[in-house]
């Protein structure tokens, strides 16, 4: 991943106290306000009864294919929080990603609450957990984790290979599959976190939350899919 059209101005962690300060508050408050969002259209669809029929028009297509369709989506919203400039860009992006992974959402969580009824809280309340915590971890340590993001790149590179090789060859990514990606989320997370503190300008608050909301939907994807599966 490319920080080239971030160095055009200073990012957060050369300003001063109150600057990055306000710049942090910004960055978690849409982020907060990215996942009301997204909160809000599940519920919307859900008691609406779009859901459903949502869900029923994608059960035709390979669990894979939108496992596939989530990773592509992440990654495309990374790159717009690296690009977008102005902020009606960022907040475009941002309005953007939060509908996609809602409607991406919808058949996972309508099989969850008809299979397994509470997994989905657990879910949220496991992802909320892991994000805070390792915020706190990459906050406290104040550690450059940008070494991450070779690693995420080719185990992304892998788990697409995997998800294709699945779909054309027939086979089933099982539990240890979502582990792997909970473990890659995690460091995701970090990466994030950092990138946050360390690269985004103080101009960049809402592609920094979209790029935080993004690690914390792919938390929740997989937390969700392992729950699933042991359950």
């Amino acid at each position: 991943m490319s920080h080239a059209s971030l160095t055009s101005a200073r990012p957060a962690i050369q300003l001063d106290t109150d600057a990055r300060a306000a710049f942090l508050t910004k960055t978690y408050a849409h982020l907060f306000g990215a996942i009301l969002a997204f909160t809000g259209i599940e519920i919307a669809l859900f008691t609406s009864g779009l859901a459903e029929r949502i869900a029923i028009a994608m059960s035709g297509t390979s669990w894979l294919l939108i496992l596939g369709g989530f990773m592509l989506v992440s990654w495309l919203a990374s790159r717009a929080a690296f690009s977008a400039r102005s902020l009606v860009a960022q907040y475009l992006a941002l309005g953007a990603m939060v509908v996609a992974q809602a409607l991406i959402f919808v058949p996972m969580l309508y099989l969850a609450q008809a299979t397994a009824p509470g997994v989905i809280q657990s879910a949220a309340l496991t992802t909320a957990i892991g994000f805070t915590g390792l915020t706190l971890v990459a906050f406290w340590t104040r550690k450059d984790f940008s070494f991450l993001g070779a690693l995420l790149r080719w185990f992304g590179i892998g788990a697409l290979v995997a998800i294709v090789s699945a779909v054309i060859f027939g086979f089933q990514l099982g539990t240890w599959f979502s582990v792997g990606m909970v473990v890659f989320a995690g460091a995701a997370v970090l990466y994030d976190t950092s990138n946050v503190l360390k690269r985004f300008p103080e101009d960049r608050y809402v592609a920094a939350s979209l790029q935080l909301f993004a690690s914390i939907a792919l938390m929740l994807w997989y937390v969700l899919r392992l729950f699933m599966n042991r359950d």
